[in-house]
Protein backbone atom coordinates (compact mmCIF):
# COMPACT_ATOMS: atom_id res chain seq x y z
CA UNK A 1 0.00 0.00 0.00
CA UNK A 2 1.48 2.93 -0.95
CA UNK A 3 1.25 6.29 1.38
CA UNK A 4 0.10 9.18 0.02
CA UNK A 5 3.08 12.53 -0.29
CA UNK A 6 1.73 15.80 -0.08
CA UNK A 7 4.75 17.47 0.81
CA UNK A 8 8.43 16.66 0.79
CA UNK A 9 8.59 17.05 4.23
CA UNK A 10 6.41 13.70 4.90
CA UNK A 11 9.00 11.24 3.20
CA UNK A 12 11.35 12.76 5.89
CA UNK A 13 8.70 11.46 8.29
CA UNK A 14 8.11 8.12 6.69
CA UNK A 15 8.86 5.74 3.97
CA UNK A 16 5.59 6.42 1.16
CA UNK A 17 6.03 2.35 0.37
CA UNK A 18 6.24 1.51 4.25
CA UNK A 19 5.33 -1.90 4.93
CA UNK A 20 1.46 -2.28 6.63
CA UNK A 21 1.89 -5.10 9.00
CA UNK A 22 -0.67 -6.78 10.62
CA UNK A 23 0.16 -7.92 13.91
CA UNK A 24 -3.66 -8.94 14.84
CA UNK A 25 -7.20 -9.07 13.68
CA UNK A 26 -10.66 -10.63 14.64
CA UNK A 27 -11.65 -7.67 17.15
CA UNK A 28 -14.66 -5.69 17.59
CA UNK A 29 -13.48 -2.15 17.64
CA UNK A 30 -9.96 -1.48 18.76
CA UNK A 31 -8.63 1.62 20.52
CA UNK A 32 -5.88 3.00 23.00
CA UNK A 33 -2.63 1.57 22.07
CA UNK A 34 0.03 2.14 24.18
CA UNK A 35 3.63 0.69 24.60
CA UNK A 36 5.26 -0.59 27.97
CA UNK A 37 8.68 1.18 27.19
CA UNK A 38 10.25 -1.44 29.87
CA UNK A 39 8.28 -4.74 28.98
CA UNK A 40 8.31 -3.92 25.28
CA UNK A 41 4.54 -4.90 25.23
CA UNK A 42 1.39 -3.58 22.93
CA UNK A 43 -2.16 -2.35 25.42
CA UNK A 44 -4.88 -1.79 23.17
CA UNK A 45 -8.88 -2.13 24.50
CA UNK A 46 -11.66 -3.79 22.35
CA UNK A 47 -14.94 -1.57 23.49
CA UNK A 48 -17.88 -3.51 22.28
CA UNK A 49 -16.12 -6.60 23.37
CA UNK A 50 -15.49 -5.03 26.87
CA UNK A 51 -11.73 -6.57 26.77
CA UNK A 52 -8.06 -5.29 26.92
CA UNK A 53 -5.42 -7.34 25.28
CA UNK A 54 -1.76 -6.84 24.71
CA UNK A 55 0.77 -7.90 22.38
CA UNK A 56 3.98 -8.80 22.00
CA UNK A 57 6.21 -10.72 19.51
CA UNK A 58 6.86 -13.90 21.49
CA UNK A 59 3.24 -14.61 22.93
CA UNK A 60 1.22 -12.79 20.04
CA UNK A 61 -2.39 -11.15 21.37
CA UNK A 62 -2.99 -12.19 24.53
CA UNK A 63 -6.37 -11.32 26.69
CA UNK A 64 -5.70 -9.41 29.87
CA UNK A 65 -8.69 -8.13 31.31
CA UNK A 66 -12.29 -9.27 30.92
CA UNK A 67 -14.76 -7.00 31.72
CA UNK A 68 -12.22 -3.33 31.09
CA UNK A 69 -15.36 -1.59 32.06
CA UNK A 70 -15.22 -0.98 27.64
CA UNK A 71 -12.03 1.01 28.21
CA UNK A 72 -11.02 3.08 25.67
CA UNK A 73 -7.78 5.67 25.76
CA UNK A 74 -4.40 4.37 27.86
CA UNK A 75 -1.67 5.99 28.98
CA UNK A 76 1.07 5.53 31.55
CA UNK A 77 2.06 7.76 34.31
CA UNK A 78 6.19 8.28 35.08
CA UNK A 79 6.00 5.75 37.65
CA UNK A 80 4.33 3.52 34.80
CA UNK A 81 0.95 3.09 36.28
CA UNK A 82 -1.67 2.60 33.92
CA UNK A 83 -4.29 5.92 33.15
CA UNK A 84 -7.72 4.52 31.78
CA UNK A 85 -10.52 6.21 30.53
CA UNK A 86 -13.30 4.01 31.22
CA UNK A 87 -16.68 4.01 29.58
CA UNK A 88 -19.24 1.93 31.34
CA UNK A 89 -18.10 4.28 34.57
CA UNK A 90 -18.07 7.21 33.33
CA UNK A 91 -14.33 7.11 35.12
CA UNK A 92 -10.50 8.34 34.65
CA UNK A 93 -8.59 4.93 36.59
CA UNK A 94 -5.12 4.74 37.70
CA UNK A 95 -4.03 0.89 37.72
CA UNK A 96 -1.02 0.25 39.56
CA UNK A 97 0.89 -2.66 38.71
CA UNK A 98 0.04 -4.41 42.30
CA UNK A 99 -3.60 -4.34 41.00
CA UNK A 100 -4.84 -1.22 42.97
CA UNK A 101 -7.15 0.80 41.63
CA UNK A 102 -7.94 4.46 42.32
CA UNK A 103 -10.52 6.74 40.63
CA UNK A 104 -8.84 9.61 39.07
CA UNK A 105 -11.87 11.88 38.09
CA UNK A 106 -15.79 10.58 37.82
CA UNK A 107 -17.91 13.54 38.85
CA UNK A 108 -17.99 17.73 37.90
CA UNK A 109 -20.09 19.91 39.63
CA UNK A 110 -21.59 16.58 41.21
CA UNK A 111 -22.73 15.78 38.09
CA UNK A 112 -21.12 11.98 36.32
CA UNK A 113 -18.88 12.85 33.52
CA UNK A 114 -20.19 11.37 30.13
CA UNK A 115 -17.07 9.17 29.32
CA UNK A 116 -13.63 10.06 29.79
CA UNK A 117 -12.25 9.09 26.08
CA UNK A 118 -8.64 9.98 25.43
CA UNK A 119 -5.81 11.31 27.70
CA UNK A 120 -2.70 12.39 27.99
CA UNK A 121 -0.03 13.19 30.95
CA UNK A 122 2.10 15.90 31.12
CA UNK A 123 5.75 16.28 32.73
CA UNK A 124 4.05 18.13 35.87
CA UNK A 125 2.58 14.48 36.68
CA UNK A 126 -0.83 16.64 35.78
CA UNK A 127 -3.41 14.63 33.30
CA UNK A 128 -5.32 16.05 30.56
CA UNK A 129 -8.59 14.29 29.19
CA UNK A 130 -11.85 14.57 27.03
CA UNK A 131 -14.88 13.80 27.95
CA UNK A 132 -17.18 13.38 24.69
CA UNK A 133 -20.59 10.93 25.10
CA UNK A 134 -19.77 8.41 23.15
CA UNK A 135 -19.63 6.29 26.23
CA UNK A 136 -23.30 6.63 27.02
CA UNK A 137 -23.96 4.62 22.94
CA UNK A 138 -25.30 1.36 22.62
CA UNK A 139 -22.22 -0.60 21.12
CA UNK A 140 -19.15 1.26 22.87
CA UNK A 141 -20.43 2.04 26.20
CA UNK A 142 -23.46 1.28 28.12
CA UNK A 143 -26.95 3.32 26.92
CA UNK A 144 -27.60 5.81 29.87
CA UNK A 145 -28.69 9.87 30.19
CA UNK A 146 -25.97 12.29 30.53
CA UNK A 147 -25.99 13.98 33.57
CA UNK A 148 -23.99 17.08 32.11
CA UNK A 149 -25.48 19.06 29.33
CA UNK A 150 -21.59 19.65 27.51
CA UNK A 151 -18.87 17.62 26.20
CA UNK A 152 -15.49 19.26 28.20
CA UNK A 153 -11.84 18.53 28.30
CA UNK A 154 -10.14 18.43 31.96
CA UNK A 155 -6.94 18.64 34.19
CA UNK A 156 -6.84 16.21 37.21
CA UNK A 157 -3.71 18.69 39.14
CA UNK A 158 -0.05 16.57 40.10
CA UNK A 159 -1.30 15.88 43.24
CA UNK A 160 -4.83 15.17 42.84
CA UNK A 161 -8.03 16.51 43.55
CA UNK A 162 -11.37 17.60 41.30
CA UNK A 163 -10.79 17.82 37.71
CA UNK A 164 -10.61 20.90 36.14
CA UNK A 165 -12.70 22.24 33.34
CA UNK A 166 -10.60 23.92 30.69
CA UNK A 167 -12.23 25.29 27.69
CA UNK A 168 -15.62 26.57 27.00
CA UNK A 169 -18.69 24.61 28.14
CA UNK A 170 -19.56 24.86 24.29
CA UNK A 171 -16.71 24.90 22.56
CA UNK A 172 -16.48 21.35 21.38
CA UNK A 173 -19.70 18.65 20.11
CA UNK A 174 -17.08 15.76 20.62
CA UNK A 175 -13.36 16.19 21.74
CA UNK A 176 -11.63 13.13 21.55
CA UNK A 177 -8.25 12.86 20.73
CA UNK A 178 -5.64 15.29 22.54
CA UNK A 179 -1.58 15.44 22.56
CA UNK A 180 1.22 17.91 23.86
CA UNK A 181 3.54 19.89 21.64
CA UNK A 182 6.69 18.70 22.25
CA UNK A 183 7.91 21.62 24.43
CA UNK A 184 4.53 21.22 26.05
CA UNK A 185 3.68 24.84 24.98
CA UNK A 186 1.07 23.69 23.00
CA UNK A 187 -2.34 21.26 23.66
CA UNK A 188 -4.01 20.10 20.82
CA UNK A 189 -7.70 18.90 20.90
CA UNK A 190 -9.60 17.10 18.12
CA UNK A 191 -13.26 17.08 17.36
CA UNK A 192 -14.89 14.15 15.92
CA UNK A 193 -18.02 16.04 14.91
CA UNK A 194 -16.94 18.58 13.73
CA UNK A 195 -13.71 17.39 11.91
CA UNK A 196 -11.14 19.82 13.16
CA UNK A 197 -8.25 20.32 15.68
CA UNK A 198 -8.06 23.35 18.36
CA UNK A 199 -4.71 23.91 19.18
CA UNK A 200 -4.26 26.09 22.84
CA UNK A 201 -1.72 27.30 24.70
CA UNK A 202 -0.72 25.82 28.18
CA UNK A 203 -0.26 28.46 30.63
CA UNK A 204 2.35 28.24 33.66
CA UNK A 205 -0.57 26.94 36.18
CA UNK A 206 -1.51 23.87 33.87
CA UNK A 207 -4.81 26.03 32.21
CA UNK A 208 -5.24 26.59 28.38
CA UNK A 209 -5.28 29.97 26.65
CA UNK A 210 -5.76 31.56 22.99
CA UNK A 211 -7.90 28.60 21.38
CA UNK A 212 -7.60 28.41 18.03
CA UNK A 213 -8.72 26.33 14.63
CA UNK A 214 -4.94 24.03 14.01
CA UNK A 215 -6.66 22.07 11.05
CA UNK A 216 -10.40 21.83 9.65
CA UNK A 217 -12.21 19.55 6.93
CA UNK A 218 -10.57 16.46 8.30
CA UNK A 219 -13.74 14.37 6.45
CA UNK A 220 -13.83 13.13 3.20
CA UNK A 221 -17.30 12.00 0.66
CA UNK A 222 -15.58 9.07 -0.76
CA UNK A 223 -14.12 7.23 2.46
CA UNK A 224 -14.81 6.54 5.98
CA UNK A 225 -12.79 8.59 8.70
CA UNK A 226 -12.84 11.08 10.92
CA UNK A 227 -10.79 12.22 13.86
CA UNK A 228 -10.07 10.17 16.47
CA UNK A 229 -6.97 9.43 18.13
CA UNK A 230 -4.18 11.80 17.55
CA UNK A 231 -0.51 11.94 18.77
CA UNK A 232 2.77 14.68 18.06
CA UNK A 233 5.65 13.32 16.84
CA UNK A 234 9.12 14.77 18.11
CA UNK A 235 9.54 17.66 15.69
CA UNK A 236 6.02 18.83 16.37
CA UNK A 237 3.99 17.08 13.44
CA UNK A 238 0.85 16.18 14.05
CA UNK A 239 -0.73 12.44 13.48
CA UNK A 240 -4.53 12.03 13.45
CA UNK A 241 -6.60 9.15 12.74
CA UNK A 242 -8.74 10.82 9.61
CA UNK A 243 -10.30 9.20 6.27
CA UNK A 244 -8.34 6.47 4.81
CA UNK A 245 -5.86 6.23 7.96
CA UNK A 246 -4.27 9.06 9.66
CA UNK A 247 -3.21 12.59 8.21
CA UNK A 248 0.26 14.22 9.22
CA UNK A 249 0.08 18.08 9.71
CA UNK A 250 3.04 20.10 10.43
CA UNK A 251 3.70 22.57 12.94
CA UNK A 252 2.36 25.18 11.15
CA UNK A 253 -0.98 23.24 10.35
CA UNK A 254 -0.15 22.21 6.57
CA UNK A 255 -0.97 18.85 5.38
CA UNK A 256 1.98 16.95 4.46
CA UNK A 257 0.64 13.69 3.62
CA UNK A 258 -1.83 10.36 4.35
CA UNK A 259 -0.73 7.46 6.00
CA UNK A 260 -2.99 4.81 4.10
CA UNK A 261 -4.51 1.70 6.28
CA UNK A 262 -7.10 -0.99 4.97
CA UNK A 263 -9.17 -0.49 7.85
CA UNK A 264 -11.08 2.85 9.73
CA UNK A 265 -8.48 3.74 12.17
CA UNK A 266 -9.48 4.73 15.61
CA UNK A 267 -6.09 5.26 17.26
CA UNK A 268 -2.37 5.10 17.18
CA UNK A 269 0.89 5.23 19.52
CA UNK A 270 4.35 4.49 18.57
CA UNK A 271 6.60 1.93 20.33
CA UNK A 272 9.33 -1.08 19.96
CA UNK A 273 12.39 -1.35 21.22
CA UNK A 274 13.15 2.74 19.97
CA UNK A 275 9.70 3.81 19.28
CA UNK A 276 10.11 3.57 15.31
CA UNK A 277 7.34 1.65 15.12
CA UNK A 278 3.66 3.08 14.63
CA UNK A 279 0.90 1.37 16.02
CA UNK A 280 -2.50 1.85 14.90
CA UNK A 281 -5.61 0.63 16.18
CA UNK A 282 -7.93 -0.12 13.27
CA UNK A 283 -11.46 -1.28 13.59
CA UNK A 284 -11.03 -5.40 13.79
CA UNK A 285 -7.41 -5.18 14.08
CA UNK A 286 -4.00 -3.64 14.79
CA UNK A 287 -1.51 -2.61 12.27
CA UNK A 288 2.51 -1.78 12.77
CA UNK A 289 4.27 0.75 10.64
CA UNK A 290 7.86 1.45 10.20
CA UNK A 291 8.06 5.07 10.32
CA UNK A 292 12.18 7.50 10.36
CA UNK A 293 10.32 9.73 13.27
CA UNK A 294 9.72 8.85 16.67
CA UNK A 295 6.98 10.45 19.14
CA UNK A 296 7.47 13.16 21.56
CA UNK A 297 9.00 11.99 24.53
CA UNK A 298 6.18 11.01 26.89
CA UNK A 299 6.89 10.93 30.94
CA UNK A 300 6.42 7.17 30.99
CA UNK A 301 9.10 6.56 28.29
CA UNK A 302 11.91 7.03 30.58
CA UNK A 303 10.02 6.04 33.53
CA UNK A 304 10.68 2.92 35.65
CA UNK A 305 8.05 1.03 38.23
CA UNK A 306 7.33 3.13 41.39
CA UNK A 307 10.44 5.46 40.84
CA UNK A 308 11.33 9.14 39.50
CA UNK A 309 9.85 9.42 35.85
CA UNK A 310 13.47 11.47 34.92
CA UNK A 311 15.78 7.58 35.72
CA UNK A 312 16.12 5.07 32.99
CA UNK A 313 17.14 1.63 33.17
CA UNK A 314 19.91 2.54 30.46
CA UNK A 315 23.37 1.94 31.11
CA UNK A 316 25.00 5.25 30.53
CA UNK A 317 27.62 5.88 27.59
CA UNK A 318 30.51 3.99 28.12
CA UNK A 319 34.04 3.85 26.28
CA UNK A 320 36.12 1.76 27.68
CA UNK A 321 35.90 -1.21 25.67
CA UNK A 322 35.89 1.43 22.37
CA UNK A 323 32.59 1.21 21.78
CA UNK A 324 29.45 3.66 23.17
CA UNK A 325 25.65 3.15 23.47
CA UNK A 326 23.74 6.21 23.43
CA UNK A 327 19.82 5.93 24.28
CA UNK A 328 18.02 8.16 21.77
CA UNK A 329 15.30 9.01 23.85
CA UNK A 330 17.43 9.98 27.14
CA UNK A 331 19.71 12.28 24.92
CA UNK A 332 19.61 15.53 23.40
CA UNK A 333 21.92 17.40 21.21
CA UNK A 334 23.20 21.37 22.51
CA UNK A 335 24.46 23.26 19.10
CA UNK A 336 25.72 26.41 20.92
CA UNK A 337 27.13 29.60 19.40
CA UNK A 338 27.23 28.27 15.87
CA UNK A 339 26.50 31.81 14.76
CA UNK A 340 27.90 34.08 11.74
CA UNK A 341 29.90 36.39 14.18
CA UNK A 342 31.04 33.43 16.19
CA UNK A 343 32.87 31.55 13.33
CA UNK A 344 32.51 33.06 10.17
CA UNK A 345 34.19 35.24 7.64
CA UNK A 346 32.88 38.48 7.98
CA UNK A 347 31.48 38.35 11.70
CA UNK A 348 32.69 40.27 14.12
CA UNK A 349 35.29 38.12 15.93
CA UNK A 350 36.56 37.33 12.67
CA UNK A 351 40.17 38.38 13.22
CA UNK A 352 40.20 35.80 16.03
CA UNK A 353 40.94 33.14 14.07
CA UNK A 354 37.79 31.60 14.25
CA UNK A 355 36.42 31.06 11.10
CA UNK A 356 40.06 29.33 10.25
CA UNK A 357 39.53 26.75 13.11
CA UNK A 358 35.79 26.21 12.15
CA UNK A 359 37.27 25.50 8.79
CA UNK A 360 39.71 23.34 9.57
CA UNK A 361 37.97 21.18 12.32
CA UNK A 362 35.09 20.67 9.54
CA UNK A 363 32.73 21.99 12.84
CA UNK A 364 29.41 23.04 10.52
CA UNK A 365 29.57 19.71 8.41
CA UNK A 366 30.32 17.63 11.53
CA UNK A 367 27.85 19.67 13.35
CA UNK A 368 24.73 19.39 10.49
CA UNK A 369 26.09 15.27 10.39
CA UNK A 370 25.42 14.01 14.08
CA UNK A 371 22.43 16.73 14.41
CA UNK A 372 20.90 14.85 11.37
CA UNK A 373 21.67 11.36 12.76
CA UNK A 374 20.06 12.46 16.22
CA UNK A 375 16.87 13.53 15.03
CA UNK A 376 16.14 10.91 13.25
CA UNK A 377 16.60 8.79 16.11
CA UNK A 378 14.36 11.14 18.61
CA UNK A 379 16.90 12.93 19.78
CA UNK A 380 15.91 16.41 21.23
CA UNK A 381 18.01 19.15 19.51
CA UNK A 382 18.46 22.41 21.07
CA UNK A 383 19.99 25.87 19.60
CA UNK A 384 21.67 27.92 22.04
CA UNK A 385 22.12 31.33 20.90
CA UNK A 386 24.03 34.61 22.47
CA UNK A 387 21.62 37.21 21.31
CA UNK A 388 21.82 40.68 22.66
CA UNK A 389 19.27 44.17 21.63
CA UNK A 390 20.86 46.97 20.25
CA UNK A 391 23.23 48.68 22.65
CA UNK A 392 22.94 45.08 24.63
CA UNK A 393 21.79 46.28 27.41
CA UNK A 394 21.87 43.80 30.30
CA UNK A 395 25.48 42.58 29.45
CA UNK A 396 27.52 43.18 32.28
CA UNK A 397 31.34 44.36 31.35
CA UNK A 398 32.69 42.13 33.96
CA UNK A 399 35.19 39.99 31.94
CA UNK A 400 36.86 40.59 28.89
CA UNK A 401 34.77 38.45 26.43
CA UNK A 402 31.81 40.57 27.45
CA UNK A 403 33.25 43.67 26.43
CA UNK A 404 35.08 43.04 23.47
CA UNK A 405 31.32 41.62 22.62
CA UNK A 406 29.88 45.11 23.06
CA UNK A 407 32.60 46.84 21.75
CA UNK A 408 32.38 45.26 18.09
CA UNK A 409 28.50 45.30 18.30
CA UNK A 410 28.28 41.80 18.08
CA UNK A 411 25.27 39.16 18.12
CA UNK A 412 22.62 42.02 17.97
CA UNK A 413 19.16 40.64 17.05
CA UNK A 414 17.64 40.47 13.92
CA UNK A 415 21.01 40.71 12.33
CA UNK A 416 23.35 38.70 10.32
CA UNK A 417 26.00 38.09 12.55
CA UNK A 418 23.41 36.98 15.09
CA UNK A 419 21.83 34.28 12.56
CA UNK A 420 22.34 30.78 12.71
CA UNK A 421 25.12 29.56 10.02
CA UNK A 422 23.77 28.31 7.12
CA UNK A 423 23.13 25.05 7.01
CA UNK A 424 22.52 25.03 11.02
CA UNK A 425 18.89 26.25 11.01
CA UNK A 426 16.48 25.13 13.56
CA UNK A 427 14.20 22.16 11.78
CA UNK A 428 10.74 21.97 13.08
CA UNK A 429 10.33 20.21 16.26
CA UNK A 430 13.66 21.70 17.29
CA UNK A 431 13.98 23.67 20.44
CA UNK A 432 15.86 27.48 20.35
CA UNK A 433 17.46 28.71 23.88
CA UNK A 434 18.92 32.39 24.11
CA UNK A 435 21.36 33.19 26.65
CA UNK A 436 23.98 36.42 27.75
CA UNK A 437 26.35 34.33 28.93
CA UNK A 438 28.80 32.28 28.50
CA UNK A 439 27.14 29.13 29.74
CA UNK A 440 24.10 27.53 27.97
CA UNK A 441 22.64 27.36 31.34
CA UNK A 442 23.14 30.75 32.96
CA UNK A 443 19.89 32.02 32.94
CA UNK A 444 17.80 30.15 30.14
CA UNK A 445 15.60 27.59 30.03
CA UNK A 446 17.67 24.51 28.75
CA UNK A 447 16.59 23.15 32.02
CA UNK A 448 13.45 23.25 31.76
CA UNK A 449 13.38 22.04 28.49
CA UNK A 450 15.36 19.03 29.65
CA UNK A 451 13.49 18.01 32.18
CA UNK A 452 10.22 18.59 30.49
CA UNK A 453 11.36 15.82 27.60
CA UNK A 454 13.44 13.36 30.27
CA UNK A 455 16.28 13.91 28.82
CA UNK A 456 19.94 13.23 30.97
CA UNK A 457 22.35 12.76 28.49
CA UNK A 458 23.78 15.87 26.43
CA UNK A 459 25.69 15.88 23.59
CA UNK A 460 27.64 19.37 23.41
CA UNK A 461 28.57 20.93 20.45
CA UNK A 462 29.30 24.24 18.89
CA UNK A 463 31.65 27.19 19.35
CA UNK A 464 34.03 28.52 21.44
CA UNK A 465 35.49 24.70 23.25
CA UNK A 466 37.44 26.73 25.99
CA UNK A 467 34.67 29.51 26.77
CA UNK A 468 30.78 28.43 25.73
CA UNK A 469 31.18 24.22 25.13
CA UNK A 470 33.86 24.00 28.32
CA UNK A 471 31.62 26.30 30.50
CA UNK A 472 28.60 24.32 29.86
CA UNK A 473 30.32 20.64 30.32
CA UNK A 474 31.31 21.65 34.14
CA UNK A 475 27.79 22.98 35.11
CA UNK A 476 26.00 19.89 33.09
CA UNK A 477 28.46 17.84 34.82
CA UNK A 478 27.84 19.10 37.96
CA UNK A 479 24.60 19.44 37.57
CA UNK A 480 24.28 15.23 37.10
CA UNK A 481 23.65 14.97 33.22
CA UNK A 482 25.89 12.99 31.73
CA UNK A 483 28.43 15.16 29.19
CA UNK A 484 29.61 13.94 25.78
CA UNK A 485 31.66 16.44 23.66
CA UNK A 486 32.21 14.95 19.82
CA UNK A 487 35.62 17.16 19.48
CA UNK A 488 35.44 17.65 15.70
CA UNK A 489 32.22 19.04 16.62
CA UNK A 490 33.54 22.01 18.55
CA UNK A 491 36.15 24.69 17.87
CA UNK A 492 37.66 27.66 18.70
CA UNK A 493 40.12 30.45 18.07
CA UNK A 494 43.34 28.04 17.42
CA UNK A 495 44.12 24.77 17.47
CA UNK A 496 46.37 25.11 20.61
CA UNK A 497 43.10 26.48 22.94
CA UNK A 498 41.18 23.91 21.56
CA UNK A 499 43.46 21.18 22.50
CA UNK A 500 44.02 22.18 25.87
CA UNK A 501 40.56 22.04 26.28
CA UNK A 502 40.03 18.96 25.00
CA UNK A 503 42.91 17.00 26.66
CA UNK A 504 42.63 18.78 29.83
CA UNK A 505 39.39 20.47 31.06
CA UNK A 506 36.72 18.54 29.37
CA UNK A 507 38.50 14.97 30.42
CA UNK A 508 37.37 15.28 33.76
CA UNK A 509 33.61 16.31 33.04
CA UNK A 510 32.73 14.56 29.95
CA UNK A 511 33.18 11.86 27.71
CA UNK A 512 35.15 13.22 24.43
CA UNK A 513 34.81 11.19 21.20
CA UNK A 514 33.76 12.54 17.69
CA UNK A 515 30.89 12.75 15.60
CA UNK A 516 31.82 9.63 13.42
CA UNK A 517 31.57 7.52 17.32
CA UNK A 518 28.40 9.59 18.13
CA UNK A 519 26.33 8.49 15.38
CA UNK A 520 27.80 4.82 15.47
CA UNK A 521 26.69 4.76 19.19
CA UNK A 522 22.48 6.47 18.27
CA UNK A 523 22.15 3.23 16.54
Amino acid sequence: MTHVTLRSEFEDLIDPYAPVGQVGTGFDFTEGPIWHPLEHFLLFSDMPGDVRRRWDARRGVVEVRRPSNKCNGMTYDADLNLIVCEHATSSLIRERPDGRREVLASHYDNQELNSPNDVCVHSSGAIYFSDPWYGRMPVYGVERPRQLGFQGVYRVPSGGGAPQLLVDRYLFEQPNGLCFSPDERILYVNDTVQALIRAFDVTADGALANPRVFASGIRSELEPGLPDGMKCDQRGNVWVTAPGGVWVYSPAGNLLGKVRLPELVANLAWGGPDFRTLYLTATHSVYAIPTKVGPRHEPYMSGKPGGAGAASSTAVPNLATGEMRIDPQRCAMIIQDMQNDVIMDGGAFADSGAPAHARRQHVVENVRRVAEAARARGVAIIHVWFVVEPGAPGVTLNAPLFEGLVDSKAMVRGSWGAAPVSGLEPRPGDFVVEKMRMSAWEGTRLETILKATGRDMIINTGAWTNMSVEHTARTGADKGYFMIVPEDCCSTMNADWHNAAINFALQNVSVVTNADTVIKALG
